[in-house]
């Protein structure tokens, strides 16, 4: 087995990965880094328990498909030939053949399962040594090998049945790809829903960055920062520029001494972020 496994930003920066516990996520690397040349573990139950996480985090990495689980025990890494290139000259086949011949490479090259009713009818070749097995790859000794790059061989039988991609596989076109926005980066936003907030803002940029300040100084997590702006922000900063001009966040009103326009807003928030089940940790 490698002493060194890849992690493609893809897989890992995705909406559906951050949004799992730290827990799960810190499970799924470990998961990663002990899996063999072809991406299956034989003794997830052993990992989960070494690095003090649960069975919630294996069924939250299955129930998101991240992982694939088998009858005896074994998983495999779904996104396993997304995150790695493997040499032929250093790559040692599975010992768990009868798992890998359960799976296919999606459009894609994530694992997917077969269909119980066409196991049998599938090719021996369709997981072959050739289809896995890519360069280039970073030598035994660290190097980083200069070879052409290859997506390897990849061809299946006309009897092969092949499991069509979920949306959830499915890489998200480039316009629905949430890109972070303000000085600290905590406001995220899909290219259509920024490029909506300025036709229909003049200021949105003020607004962005007031939700930007708002989320480092409290620490706040939303589902949908879109929408926040939309109903809060946005009514938050009008009411303040009306009464004195904005002032910085979680400031307090020095003439009469008690809550002004924008501290309500800030309460108001917390309110919304409770009614909405979101706990801001």
């Amino acid at each position: 087995m490698a002493e060194r496994r890849m992690f493609a930003n893809s897989i890992i920066d995705s909406d559906a990965f951050l949004d799992m516990p730290q827990s799960s996520q810190l499970l799924y690397f470990h998961l990663s880094m002990r899996a063999d040349d072809d991406g299956f573990v034989n003794k997830p139950k052993s990992i989960t328990r070494s690095i003090g996480a649960g069975d919630d985090d294996i069924r939250m990495l299955i129930a998101k498909k991240f992982i694939i689980a088998f009858d005896s025990g074994v998983i495999a890494i779904k996104h396993w030939r997304i995150h790695n290139y493997i040499r032929k000259d250093t790559y040692s086949e599975t010992n768990y053949k009868e798992e890998k011949s359960n799976l296919i490479f999606d459009e894609n090259k994530a694992y997917t399962l077969k269909k119980p009713d066409e196991i049998n009818a599938v090719n021996a070749t369709s997981t072959s040594r050739d289809e896995s097995v890519d360069a280039p790859s970073t030598n035994r000794d660290g190097s980083v090998d200069a070879g052409k790059y290859s997506l390897g061989k990849y061809s299946l039988d006309k009897n092969i049945y092949t499991a069509p991609v979920t949306e959830a596989d499915r890489p998200k076109p480039e316009t629905e790809r949430k890109r972070k926005f303000g000085e600290y980066g905590h406001v995220l936003l899909t290219e259509k829903q920024y490029e909506t907030l300025k036709s229909e803002y003049s200021n949105a940029e003020e607004l962005i960055s007031y939700l930007d300040e708002y989320i480092e100084m409290k620490g706040y997590k939303a589902k949908n920062h879109y929408l926040c702006i939309k109903k809060w922000v946005a009514d938050a900063v009008s009411r303040g520029k009306g009464k004195a001009g904005r002032r910085k966040i979680g400031s307090q009103s020095s003439q009469s001494g008690g809550i002004d326009t924008e501290t309500s807003s800030m309460i108001s928030w917390d309110i919304l972020m409770s009614a909405t089940g979101d706990d801001g940790g």
